[in-house]
């Protein structure tokens, strides 16, 4: 039996959205997270400024990459 979620595109985490993803938002909340830690929610073009200001107002976004960068520097760790 294979794992089908394996081979899924991921999709935009933007509420009711089923585009693919292109972007990674890492983010943390200091409240909660250690510094070093990072969460991400996945965002197409559309939906990648309405997220990325979402965390900006709480001081949780960190950094905004391509999924292929997160993905590539994944595999480098």
């Amino acid at each position: 039996m294979s794992d089908e979620t394996s081979d899924e595109t991921p999709i935009c985490s933007a509420k009711g959205c089923r585009a693919d993803a292109v972007w990674v938002l890492a983010w943390n909340n200091p409240k909660i997270h250690t510094p070093e830690r990072r969460k991400t929610w996945l965002a197409c073009d559309e939906h990648r400024e309405h997220l990325s200001q979402f965390l900006g107002v709480r001081g949780f976004l960190k950094d905004v990459v391509t999924l292929a960068e997160w993905e590539s520097s994944a595999a480098d760790r």
